[in-house]
């Protein structure tokens, strides 16, 4: 910044010839004394202004930015696969809000870095070309209690709606919901495979994620009338390649705080054909579980063969809710709520 400027005196400054020496105004000394104190403190009220971002023109606000911005937080995490979606799963967070002011009205587990360092792994069932690898997806693969199939086509509604379009699309929404709050997400395929992952590589995914949580995202193939959703837990499993013991409680706290949820952002109840009415189920015949070292569980989000429920499942808007419930569970789990 310049200083240049006038400078009143006792004499002529376009005098080529300069001031007559003889001539000393009385004030000129006081006037020194007083520029000599002012200088210095303007000179660090300037400094202090432009550390704060003053100006805009540099510092944390970056060029242009204006004076006294301050940043906002956007975050923008993909939509999901139809583009359909709710006001809390745009992926915006306080946008035009100063960061500071942003952390301290959102309510805890709702912060833009709420989840930052966590790690949850989506397992969304089946795979949309499994029916094309029939037999790669026949062959056995041990799950530590027995043998079984590598993995299954999964089962879809009457209207041809399929279990591996759903899952994926409800995994796409739970994904940009859990970036939006801080956290790493993987999911263990996203129809970049030819088929599968077999259950023992999508329990093992997890594993060597060192996931925090993790959730195996499905929809049910029961008979007509059989409606609602159900958590399946894992069982307490320590037999060949499998040992659950570790896991059981973890998992059922996952499971219950996700069929909470989810029952609340959906406005289903749970199934009406396993659980007593809980919308928990504990079974020790599903790989996936079994071979997992990490909280895990299984969600049926619906009876696919059921008409009633087929509707909602083939409904964008509620995928968003079934996203969104299951997302508030994860959340709550991994709070220690």
């Amino acid at each position: 910044m310049s200083y240049a400027g006038s400078n009143p005196g006792p004499f002529d400054p376009s005098d080529p010839f300069g001031p007559p020496r003889p001539r000393r105004s009385p004030l000129r000394r006081p006037l020194t004394v007083a520029l000599a104190a002012l200088v210095p403190g303007a000179l660090l009220g300037w400094l202090a202004y432009e550390a704060l971002g003053g100006t805009g023109s540099g510092g944390a606000n970056g060029p242009g930015a204006g004076a006294g911005a301050a940043p906002s937080v956007l975050s923008s995490p993909a939509n999901g696969a139809d583009g359909a979606g709710g006001a809390s799963g745009d992926g915006k967070t306080g946008v035009g809000t100063s960061t500071a002011s942003a952390s301290a009205s959102a309510p805890a587990g709702s912060g833009a870095a709420s989840l930052q360092g966590t790690v949850v792994v989506i397992d969304p069932g089946h795979n949309p070309t499994n029916y094309r690898h029939t037999s790669d997806i026949n062959r056995k693969v041990d799950i530590g209690t027995n043998w079984k199939e590598c993995d299954t086509t999964g089962t879809s509604t009457n209207s041809g709606y399929s279990e591996a379009e759903f899952t994926l699309d409800v995994a796409h929404r739970l994904r940009a919901l859990l970036q939006q709050q801080g956290a790493t997400v993987r999911l263990t395929q996203d129809a970049d495979r030819p088929y599968g992952p077999c259950v023992d590589e999508r329990a093992r995914i997890g594993n060597a994620a060192h996931a925090d949580a993790v959730v195996s995202i499905h929809a049910d193939g029961a008979g007509a009338g059989q409606r609602g959703f159900h958590v399946i837990l894992p069982g307490a499993v320590y037999e060949g390649a499998a040992d659950t013991r570790a896991i059981v409680a973890p998992s059922k706290d996952l499971g219950k705080l996700i069929a909470g949820d989810f029952t609340r952002a959906t406005g289903t109840s749970p199934s009406n054909y396993v659980g007593d009415g809980t919308g928990l189920v504990t079974r020790e015949d599903l790989g996936g579980l079994n071979l997992s070292t990490v909280p895990k569980v299984f969600i049926e989000c619906g009876n696919m063969r059921d008409t009633k429920d087929a509707a909602l499942l083939t409904s964008g808007a509620w995928r968003q809710k079934a996203a969104q419930g299951i997302s508030e569970g994860i959340v709550s789990f991994l709070h220690g709520s």
